[in-house]
């Protein structure tokens, strides 16, 4: 009974281990932080997207205007224009056009300047969310790999068990399983000296006179804490 229960608290430290690995809370905070750079990248990735949709606009406009500013130019260098005011209105058209271009520049470089700031922002979120999915991968094989040899354990250990219990009665198993449910996964203590393992009492002597009395076979019960009392060696009966 006493090895029963020592490989259930065997099974229970490894199933404490497999949840309170450092690398569950680890992971945890790492994909909150790693979430927030997600989002901001992909907002960040839009805006590039926006604004390089934009600049190729901006980089079609002012090409436009310049083919048209070079075609008038080419009219009048060509000498086809033969009336002056067709000729006059001509040149002013060039100016506007001119006038055009350096507005529609303008907005081309302030458009390409913000394009590159936002390239820089783009690239650090980049470069963090990169860092975070490295980070995770190390974690995750980290935790994986003490999951393994920790379920390797709880197996063997599993197996030894089995063993123990095909050896006990079934109603004895039961009935210790139930105790063990209700108190904190102690069913069964030794019983050292005078004192109960399981709640660290010492028995009366009327309990003690009792145990002494009792079968070699017989299921014995602290009289304190109601575990499954177990008689060895170091028991003062």
């Amino acid at each position: 009974m006493l090895d029963l229960q020592d490989l259930d608290l065997q099974l229970d430290q490894v199933a404490h281990k497999r949840k309170s690995l450092p690398e569950h809370q680890a992971l945890t905070e790492l994909l909150a932080e790693k979430s927030v750079v997600d989002r901001e990248l992909v907002t960040a990735d839009t805006e590039v997207d926006d604004l390089q949709r934009e600049q190729k606009k901006a980089d079609s406009d002012v090409e436009q205007v310049r083919q048209r500013r070079a075609r008038n130019q080419q009219r009048i260098d060509s000498g086809q224009i033969s009336s002056p005011k067709d000729l006059e209105n001509l040149q002013h058209e060039i100016g506007s056009l001119e006038r055009r271009i350096s507005d529609l520049e303008d907005a081309e470089l302030e458009v390409m300047e913000k394009l590159e700031a936002a390239e820089v922002v783009q690239a650090g979120l980049r470069g963090r969310a990169e860092a975070f999915a490295g980070k995770q991968s190390e974690l995750e094989g980290s935790r994986d790999s003490q999951l393994k040899e920790l379920d390797e354990q709880r197996a063997g250990i599993a197996e030894q068990r089995a063993g123990v219990v095909g050896e006990l009665p079934e109603a004895l198993v039961t009935q210790y399983q139930r105790l063990r449910e209700h108190n904190g996964g102690i069913g069964a203590a030794p019983l050292v000296g005078k004192r109960c393992m399981g709640c660290r009492m010492e028995l009366a002597p009327s309990d003690l006179s009792a145990i002494k009395a009792a079968a070699p076979d017989a299921v014995l019960r602290c009289e304190e804490c109601g575990r499954i009392l177990v008689r060895t060696s170091e028991s003062a009966v």
